[in-house]
């Protein structure tokens, strides 16, 4: 869940499972979610939220698991969460329709001809 404050230059935001994304200043940063599920747990935990500023041009991304679980490449791995924080930064300063082509463009080429094993999703918000 991701709220922005434009007013204040800051967003709210709480995650389950997957951390937050964000390339400010040209470095791409995280935000750690809790480790819960949302919906049916034995325990149920309050989720953190963390409140952060941003400057103009910041981009924010919220994702699943399913593009950095992906296996594929040459030796049929994993995707990973580094090589995919260091596509968003690659991809930050482009317009979002743009980023989302060679989002795309780069889960077929890593994915190949191997079975998709999950959803994906990728949010990319870029704040004035």
């Amino acid at each position: 869940l991701l709220c922005v404050d434009t007013k204040r230059s800051k967003i709210y935001w709480s995650g389950a499972n997957n951390k937050l994304c964000y390339v400010q200043d040209k470095t791409v940063l995280d935000v750690r979610a809790d480790k819960q599920p949302i919906g049916k747990v034995d325990v149920v935990e309050p989720f953190t939220t963390h409140e952060l500023d941003y400057k103009a041009g910041t981009v924010f991304y919220l994702v699943t698991d399913g593009f950095a679980d992906q296996f594929g490449g040459d030796k049929g791995k994993k995707f990973k969460h580094k090589q995919l924080q260091e596509t968003l930064l690659a991809l930050s300063e482009l317009p979002m329709p743009q980023q989302h082509d060679r989002l795309n463009d780069a889960f077929e080429k890593w994915k190949g001809k191997l079975d998709q094993i999950d959803d994906v999703t990728i949010i990319g918000i870029k704040l004035s």
